[in-house]
């Protein structure tokens, strides 16, 4: 059988241990960690924390996954969709990959689930990065995961996508601030 990307939905602050009890069964696992600023007295540090409350993305075959479920502590379910485990693109999970490698005090929004783009975002910056429809206005980066039904935003750094230079320029397109 082909192996998927599912989402395990875990008691509250059990990610960490969940992931750790999977890839012990060998599992192939995913726990997105968003870096959040915490202020100290000299400066803000940055801590990790789960992006996605509550979840755990691993790969392994349907019938296998929900057997997972009932056999690791912590877990209390998978997530379904119309009765069945939902699979999440394999190019959500590498969006979100590259988006959590890159930026830190990444904030999610919820989205309709399977949401096409639309035409109302004709006005703004758009850029493709991977297939990926990119959304830049006011220096606010938005990547957009449909089979999760979320949006990521993350506040750009001076004119740096994913590491490199944008291809933009002031000369060409004037960034709102």
């Amino acid at each position: 059988m082909q192996k998927n990307w599912y989402a395990v939905y875990t008691r509250p602050n059990c990610e960490k241990k969940v992931s750790r009890a999977l890839s012990k069964m060998g599992i192939e696992i995913f726990l997105p960690l968003n870096y959040k600023r915490y202020p100290t007295f000299f400066r803000g540090d940055f801590a990790p924390e789960p992006l996605f409350k509550s979840f755990i993305f691993l790969r392994a075959e349907e019938n296998h996954v929900i057997n997972l479920s009932k056999q690791v502590k912590g877990v209390l379910s998978l997530l379904y969709w119309l009765g069945k485990p939902a699979t999440i693109d394999g190019d959500d999970i590498t969006a979100i990959k590259e988006f959590t490698n890159t930026y830190k005090e990444i904030e999610l929004e919820r989205l309709d689930v399977n949401l096409k783009n639309d035409d109302s975002t004709i006005d703004d910056i758009l850029l493709t990065i991977d297939g990926k429809i990119l959304m830049i206005k006011n220096r606010v980066l938005k990547v957009n995961l449909p089979s999760l039904g979320y949006t990521m935003i993350a506040k750009m750094e001076d004119k740096d996508i994913f590491g490199r230079k944008s291809r933009f320029d002031k000369s060409d397109v004037a960034l709102q601030q």
